[in-house]
């Protein structure tokens, strides 16, 4: 099985909380590789075998989702405001934090063409 650049057929990785903290994407038909990707959905690590993958997601959390981001290569910082498959919702860092109204910045979910990297 090759799954596309799209979320179709990724399986969700949940901590013992319920909480999901990335996705295992199939490489070959029975699952023996698999590319772990975040919440975002951008790879993590190269490919390994399920239970490693698993595992490292686990390990790693979600706390990168509270750190600033920059969209395209741009210079403002953005945070995440909502996650969910109809978008990654950013906003202004600064404004954010200091409650300041800003307009939404919406990106597509998942980010598999990485548009979105850390600041």
């Amino acid at each position: 099985m090759t799954v596309g650049r799209s979320a179709d057929g990724w399986i969700a990785v949940r901590r013992d909380d319920g909480e999901t903290v990335g996705y295992l994407e199939a490489l070959t038909e029975d699952w023996s590789s698999v590319q772990p990707r975040n919440r975002l959905g951008h790879p993590v690590g190269a490919p390994t075998e399920y239970i490693a993958a698993e595992d490292l997601l686990i390990e790693r959390g979600i706390a990168e989702l509270a750190e600033p981001w920059r969209l395209d290569g741009g210079d403002t910082a953005l945070s995440i405001a909502q996650l969910s498959p109809g978008g990654i919702v950013l906003r202004n860092a600064l404004f954010a934090k200091a409650l300041i109204p800003t307009d939404d910045i919406v990106v597509p979910w998942p980010d598999v063409d990485g548009r979105l990297e850390r600041a």
